[in-house]
């Protein structure tokens, strides 16, 4: 068992990992990027992969312990330089999450367009109670993330890898809806917003004289 830092509760973990036959491919197209003696350089592309078998396996996209160790051991490492890894960036999950994850931003820009009325739609629409926690049902995680890097269409919800952009309390319920309903929505803006134009649509060099 692993400790959560955040409750002080035990986290059930495997009791062994080894990497199927997709994943197994996909390393060897990975490790082949690096010069000998440099493939621990791919140690985040691998505990994606760790990660992405779990939600294959199991419907929880996780890194558990034992997924680490055999990071560690294709790469050559100590299994601490994985755990240290892992642990520091937020889009690793070292614990179950639910079927879907749902990351609000919470940085400035999301938070001055209304990130805190996504954030209440989906406490709402998928009845998780707040942050860091999981609805009864397994279906949703909630988690607040720092920047995501698509200010200019803020604010945004990422539904495991998809970006969903320009939303407020309503949007987010109707696309939270849908996911309950086994659909995937088109990611992007919810407005219809073409990358990073005026709300209303694409204003530069319509109107120049002459033209």
């Amino acid at each position: 068992m692993a400790t959560d830092v955040s409750t002080g509760n035990e986290i059930p973990q495997p009791e062994s990992f080894s990497f199927d036959e997709e994943s197994n491919q996909a390393i060897e197209k990975i490790v082949a990027r690096y010069p000998a003696g440099k493939q621990a350089s791919a140690v985040i592309p691998l505990l994606y992969i760790v990660q992405r078998q779990m939600k294959r396996q199991t419907g929880s996209a996780w890194v558990p312990t034992k997924g680490m160790d055999a990071v560690a051991e294709r790469l050559g490492m100590a299994p601490i330089r994985v755990y240290e890894v892992a642990t520091f960036y937020f889009m690793f999950n070292t614990r179950p999450i639910g079927k879907i994850h749902l990351q609000v931003c919470g940085t400035t820009p999301c938070w001055l367009r209304g990130s805190e009325e996504v954030f209440k739609a989906c406490k709402d629409a998928a009845h998780v109670p707040g942050y860091g926690q999981t609805s009864a049902d397994g279906l949703f995680t909630l988690t607040e993330v720092e920047c995501l890097g698509g200010c200019v269409n803020a604010p945004i919800l990422q539904v495991d890898d998809d970006y969903y952009e320009d939303l407020d309390y309503e949007s987010t319920v109707r696309l939270i809806e849908a996911l309950k309903r086994g659909e995937r929505p088109a990611p992007g803006s919810v407005i219809g917003r073409q990358t990073s134009a005026p709300v209303g649509g694409p204003l530069t060099l319509i109107d120049v004289p002459g033209e």
